[in-house]
């Protein structure tokens, strides 16, 4: 295995090689930063400010609340709620529990809900009103003994407490009485105070925090089990990279959502520990992030591409003032050339390109935000992490340029799938994480990503890169999002197609995009179909589901260059 780490000599002189990683648990930085920001706003939400004592004394209650409903060390919890107080004061009310966190997206089905809840065993869920009736399907199907249930208006400040049922389109009964185990959070935090049955013995090291499930677009979800000293090693890495950002005194604009886990570190670990104060969005809606910018002022923006492409292509992006924004980090998918240049423009802040992936907690790599950064790639590999670019057919690394599957290193890396060994085993070698990402590595130590190993396109025997494609095609004017993907293709066994959606207003036909891409790809790489859509279908987070377009595969909508 390689010993060389050539990105070491491209750090900025204020960010170390290795950091010190402390034996700590998670909920030991909201216990530190309650002591240290005592009074200082920890959430911002819709009005509503909580300090880092409010959130301190609540999770505390919901950990009391827990073990005496039969919560014992261990047991998990599913956490089902957008970003709002409660998620905050569940993730760390579990945590103090001595319970593992199992996050749950809101927008699931009732039998994805049913998978995840089976699978982990959850016990009890953490969930919105709105959300009551598949929450209640999961306990009549004996799956969770106990339902926590809040609403938005928990967290709202006067009058917009008393008039936010009346605005709701969605109404939901639940009759609390009838049901046994059912319990408003309310209800849950009551108490002045809070006592814990027993005080958990945590090994930060082997014990989990966290079941992040992956979103199965290779399969089943698998839960990732996430110790203690993986997300804590991570955040920590986190505040080391942002070093010009100052402790106690940022604002953080939390938009990108803490059931996924890019949100729950560069967002919520990282804004507890260095004692930020978070301003939370349960949804991203472009108009209502513009307007909470030009009105709260946050300086850090951890966000993916299409959230950044929504901003910029809204039609009132001008009526706003985004120059409070120092630095975002940008991840879940490629960040397009010309949308780094247009946001920074726009901002006046930095707006860099990093990697990761739930495994790994989920930061591996970045370019650096007040350093070299190179545009396509996806920057260097962070403190206490090590990386390289492996070919399964030598067995080797491979040198600077060559293409291979990425791996990586580093105390971040989980401790493998929950109750699946054999996953474990083919992904966890010797330490080393196997991404399934395609890439190569400059001279410099910068690694680049050429496409995940499940979505090369090998069309007539070449293999060609989806994000190559993309990125060339990203400089036409007209476009606003495209992702390529491999169809079936009965002469060149798959053929290139491109989805586009064009910005507003602006047009352009196939015949305009092939001679584009035509001056700037050699000839195989070059889509032969083109389907042009109003929007593209994208994950919580914002990443495009490209399985999802050619499992939907319609010959009829597209366009061919023949």
């Amino acid at each position: 295995m390689q010993s060389e780490k050539p990105w070491l000599s491209e750090y900025p002189d204020d960010i170390p090689h290795e950091l010190h990683i402390p034996n700590q648990t998670l909920q030991s930085i909201l216990t530190n930063s309650a002591a240290q920001f005592s009074e200082q706003t920890a959430i911002y939400f819709l009005g509503k400010r909580l300090t880092y004592q409010d959130v301190f004394k609540d999770a505390l209650k919901l950990a009391s609340f827990l073990q005496k409903n039969g919560l014992e060390k261990g047991d998990r919890v599913a956490v089902m709620l957008p970003n709002c107080p409660q998620s905050v004061i569940s993730y760390y009310g579990v945590l103090y529990a001595g319970g593992i966190v199992v996050q749950t997206n809101p927008l699931y089905t009732e039998h994805e809900l049913e998978y995840q809840l089976k699978d982990s065993g959850a016990k009890m869920i953490i969930t919105l009103d709105l959300l009551f009736p598949k929450a209640i399907k999961m306990k009549t199907l004996s799956i969770v003994e106990h339902i926590i249930v809040s609403g938005i208006k928990d967290y709202l400040p006067f009058p917009k407490n008393i008039l936010y049922p009346l605005t709701q389109k969605q109404k939901v009964y639940i009759d609390y009485h009838e049901n046994e185990n059912i319990h408003t959070f309310a209800s849950v935090l009551k108490p002045e105070e809070s006592e814990l049955v027993f005080e958990p013995e945590i090994d930060p090291e082997h014990d989990i925090a966290v079941l992040q499930y992956t979103g199965g677009t290779t399969g089943a979800p698998k839960g990732v089990m996430l110790t203690h000293r993986n997300i804590q090693a991570n955040t920590e890495m986190s505040a080391a990279w942002m070093y010009k950002m100052g402790k106690g005194t940022e604002k953080v604009l939390g938009v990108v959502p803490f059931f996924h886990v890019y949100g729950l570190t560069a967002v919520l670990n990282l804004s507890m520990k260095m004692g930020y104060e978070m301003i939370l969005l349960p949804k991203f809606d472009p108009q209502a992030t513009l307007r909470t910018i030009d009105k709260q002022k946050p300086t850090l923006f951890p966000g993916a591409p299409t959230i950044y492409i929504g901003l910029l292509h809204h039609p009132d992006l001008q009526r706003y003032d985004l120059s409070s924004i120092k630095s975002c980090l940008s991840g879940s998918a490629a960040l397009p050339v010309e949308v780094k240049q247009q946001f920074e423009k726009v901002t006046g802040g930095k707006l860099v390109e990093g990697y990761g992936l739930s495994e790994a907690s989920p930061v591996t790599h970045s370019n650096f935000l007040w350093g070299k950064n190179k545009a396509g790639s996806i920057g260097c590999p962070w403190p206490n992490t090590d990386a390289g670019i492996y070919s399964e057919e030598t067995g080797t690394f491979v040198g600077p340029y060559e293409h291979g599957e990425i791996i990586v290193k580093g105390p971040q890396i989980m401790k493998g799938y929950w109750n699946n060994p054999e996953e474990t085993a083919a992904v966890l070698r010797d330490g080393w994480l196997f991404t399934g990402d395609m890439g190569y590595m400059d001279e410099e130590g910068f690694f680049y990503i050429a496409d995940r190993k499940k979505d090369v396109i090998i069309a007539g025997g070449y293999n060609i890169y989806p994000r190559e494609v993309e990125e060339a095609l990203y400089e036409h004017e007209a476009i606003q999002e495209i992702v390529v993907a491999g169809v079936p293709d009965s002469y060149r066994g798959e053929t290139v197609k491109a989805f586009v959606v064009l910005k507003k207003g602006a047009k352009a036909d196939v015949s305009e995009l092939d001679a584009f891409a035509r001056a700037r790809l050699a000839p195989y790489k070059v889509p032969k179909l083109y389907e042009f859509r109003a929007e593209l279908p994208k994950t919580a987070v914002g990443k495009i589901l490209r399985r999802n377009l050619v499992a939907d595969e319609d010959t009829a909508n597209y366009n061919r260059i023949t």
